[in-house]
C-alpha cells in the first residue's frame, strides 16, 4: 500500500501553490465577498486554461485522462488558497457522474464541453436540514420532466447544467438538467462565507437527460469520492490557517517577548498541529483508497471527512484566538478560513451525518473481520 503521492503529482501540486500565490486569490476572495458576484470568472477561466477541469476526463473525450490523485493535490492547494471558483461542484460531482453515465450520447456532448469549460456543472441533492436519504426524495420525475425543489445548491451562477437526485416511482434516478432549460427558477440563499455562493431551485416540468437508472447508490459512491477531495482541501486550508496563527505568533511581541513563547500560546498550536497531522494521515488513507477503487472507500471517505472538518474547525478558530483582539476584525484574513470552515464542514452532509456512516462502516468492518 502506498500513502505517498508521486513526483509528478507533487510538482503539479508545488505549481499549484504557485499559480494561487501568484494570483493573490484571497484578495480575490474578499473581492467577491465585497461585490454581487458568486464566482472569480477571471481566476476560473485561468483555471481551465491549466486544464484542471479535464484532469479525470478520458483523452477520447478531450481530457487528461489522470486519476484522482491529482485532483487531491489540486483540491488541497485550493483549500489553501480559498480559490473563490466551482471546482468542486463541478469537478468532483457533475464531471464523474457524467464519467459514470450509462448515457453515451451525454458523454458525448458533455465531456468535451466540460473539458474545455464551456459547461460547468453542478449537484442539486438536499431538499430539507434532514439528511438526505433514499426514503425522503420528494422531487420526481416523470416523461423526462423534472417537478420539484431543491435548496443549498451549490454555484448555480457558474453552472450550465445541473445533476438532479429524483424519484421515478419507486426508483432513484440521477439527471441532467440545462440550467437554461423552461421551469427552473433559482433563488439565493443566505450564507456566512459569500465566496461560495448556495441557491434554492425550484423544478416545474423541467426537461432533464438521464445520467443513471441506479441513480441511489451512484450517487453515494460519488459523495464518497467527493468527501475524499473536499477533506484535502479542508486540510488545505487547516494548514494555511496554522502557518498564519505560527507566523503571527513569531512576529506579535507582548511583555518584550514573542507571544510565542508563552505556553497558552504554544498549546494552541501543538494542538492545532496534531489535529491536522492526523486529519493528513486519514486523507491520505482516503486518496488510496480512491485512487485503487478500493472497497474500504466508503470507511475511508468517512474517516478523512471526518477528522479533516475536526482540523478544519480547530485550527481556524484557535488562528482567531492566537491573533487576539485582531483576529476578529475585517482586515485580518482570519475570518475567511473560519467561514469557509463551517460552509465545507455541511457541504456534503454534516459532521454528525458523517460520523454514524463511519460508525456503521467499523461496525460492517468488524462483523466482516470476526467471521
Amino acid at each position: 500500500m502506498n500513502l505517498d503521492f508521486s513526483d509528478e503529482q507533487k510538482y503539479l501540486q508545488e505549481e499549484a501553490n504557485k499559480f494561487f500565490t501568484k494570483e493573490d486569490t484571497l484578495k480575490r476572495t474578499r473581492a467577491i465577498m465585497e461585490s454581487d458576484e458568486s464566482f472569480d470568472k477571471d481566476l476560473w477561466n485561468k483555471v481551465i486554461e491549466l486544464g484542471w477541469t479535464a484532469i479525470r476526463i478520458p483523452e477520447a473525450y478531450g481530457g487528461l485522462g489522470l486519476s484522482h490523485l491529482e485532483l487531491c493535490v489540486i483540491a488541497e492547494e485550493i483549500g489553501k488558497s480559498l480559490a473563490p471558483i466551482p471546482f468542486s461542484s463541478s469537478v468532483y460531482m457533475f464531471t464523474e457522474a457524467v464519467i459514470k453515465s450509462c448515457n453515451e450520447s451525454l458523454k458525448d456532448t458533455l465531456l468535451p464541453a466540460l473539458a474545455n469549460g464551456s459547461a460547468v456543472g453542478s449537484f442539486a441533492a438536499a431538499e430539507s436540514l434532514i439528511p438526505i436519504s433514499a426514503s425522503n426524495i420528494q422531487t420526481t420525475v416523470t416523461d423526462d420532466k423534472i417537478n420539484g425543489t431543491k435548496i443549498a445548491v451549490p454555484d448555480v451562477e457558474a453552472a450550465t447544467h445541473l445533476m438532479v437526485l429524483c424519484k421515478n416511482g419507486n426508483s432513484i434516478e440521477l439527471r441532467s438538467v440545462a440550467k437554461s432549460a423552461e421551469g427552473i427558477s433559482i433563488t439565493l440563499q443566505a450564507n456566512i462565507d459569500p465566496s461560495k455562493s448556495f441557491y434554492q431551485v425550484d423544478f416545474n416540468n423541467v426537461c432533464s437527460e438521464l445520467i443513471s437508472h441506479d441513480g441511489w447508490n451512484n450517487w453515494e459512491h460519488l459523495l464518497d469520492q467527493a468527501a475524499v477531495l473536499v477533506a484535502f482541501e479542508q486540510v488545505g486550508g487547516a494548514q494555511a490557517s496554522l502557518d498564519m496563527a505560527k507566523s503571527y505568533a513569531m512576529d506579535r511581541y507582548a511583555f518584550g517577548r514573542a507571544i510565542g513563547s508563552y505556553q497558552a500560546i504554544k498549546h494552541k498550536l501543538a494542538d492545532m498541529y496534531i489535529s491536522l497531522t492526523l486529519a493528513k494521515s486519514n486523507c491520505y488513507y482516503g486518496a488510496w483508497a480512491l485512487s485503487s477503487g478500493s472497497s474500504e472507500l466508503s470507511l475511508a471517505a468517512a474517516t478523512a471527512r471526518v477528522a479533516a472538518t475536526k482540523a478544519f474547525q480547530l485550527c481556524a478558530k484557535e488562528n482567531i484566538q492566537t491573533h487576539g483582539g485582531n483576529g476578529f476584525t475585517w482586515e485580518y484574513d482570519c475570518h475567511l478560513f473560519y467561514k469557509r470552515s463551517k460552509v465545507l464542514s455541511l457541504n456534503l452532509g454534516s459532521e454528525a451525518a458523517w460520523k454514524e456512516k463511519l460508525v456503521t462502516n467499523l461496525d460492517k468492518s468488524n462483523s466482516i473481520g470476526s467471521k
